[in-house]
């Protein structure tokens, strides 16, 4: 498997772990949305280092966004970031490196 092909599959895992991180306040109620206010800006700031530019910018503040509203924690942003990047926009950025 290529180096880059390597890659993407860790920033899958890891956005998908990142994720879950983000639900896990709906497993404890009431304290739950009290840990969003902490995760979020944390989140936002790890997703501007997964993604660089000004789309990982984008990112950061919907993923931000997403986890003080409550009730938007199911949103699985950083696996849709993923997706957005290595599949839909996949065409744009497959000769440029990926750093992590």
């Amino acid at each position: 498997m290529s180096k880059i092909k390597d890659k993407k599959i860790q920033h899958l895992l890891l956005g998908i772990l990142l994720d879950a991180v983000g639900m896990l306040s709906f497993v404890i109620p009431g304290i739950g949305e009290f840990s969003d206010v902490i995760w979020a800006p944390i989140s936002a700031w790890i997703m501007t280092r997964l993604y660089k530019g000004k789309i990982g910018q984008a990112a950061g503040m919907v993923t931000f966004i997403e986890e003080l509203v409550p009730g938007l924690d199911f949103i699985p942003t950083f696996t849709l970031m993923w997706f957005y990047t290595y599949v839909f926009k996949k065409s744009e950025i497959e000769d440029q490196p990926i750093e992590v």
